[in-house]
């Protein structure tokens, strides 16, 4: 027997959440490697309250309603004025969220070059695993545009 064995596997957050992506079915991912240090582009993707409304056309305001270390809960409005609360855990480099009908996520990982940022979201119904093959081809372009919003503001003057 070798000493060396199991061999464990580190995953970063960005490989993390491509992996809860691509095994929940009716999901969009998105990642980007941008050009500036990891604590600039998280500062910026952990303000959920500002950054998700702009992200997420669907979202007019996302209010955090309470907060115990990284678990946060929030309540997100949509234009239409539907409500979904939201169970998040918010830490360095990982954001995942879920509502009764949403999933979500970013997550992020320092480069030599920048960081790699990710973005990834789809729906909870029931029997969506179905619909998968056709779903996940029309999540994937909401997701690359969530991504190059904020990724926008990370170049913007100020951002």
């Amino acid at each position: 027997m070798n000493d060396s064995w199991p061999v464990v596997a580190e995953l970063d957050a960005v490989r993390r959440l491509r992996v809860i992506a691509r095994s929940t079915p009716g999901t969009g991912f998105a990642q980007c490697v941008v050009d500036a240090p990891f604590d600039r582009v998280w500062g910026l993707v952990s303000d959920l309250e500002n950054q998700l409304p702009l992200m997420i056309t669907d979202i007019c305001s996302f209010t955090v309603t309470s907060a115990a270390g990284e678990r946060l809960e929030a309540l997100a409005r949509s234009p239409l004025g539907l409500r979904a609360r939201f169970d998040i855990v918010l830490r360095p480099g990982w954001c995942l969220m879920q509502s009764r009908f949403v999933l979500g996520g970013m997550a992020a990982a320092a480069e030599p070059d920048g960081t790699r940022l990710a973005f990834f979201g789809g729906l909870r119904l029931p029997g969506i695993g179905l619909a998968d093959p056709v779903l996940r081809p029309l999540m994937a372009p909401p997701a690359a545009r969530a991504l190059r919003r904020l990724t926008a503001r990370l170049d913007a003057p100020g951002g």
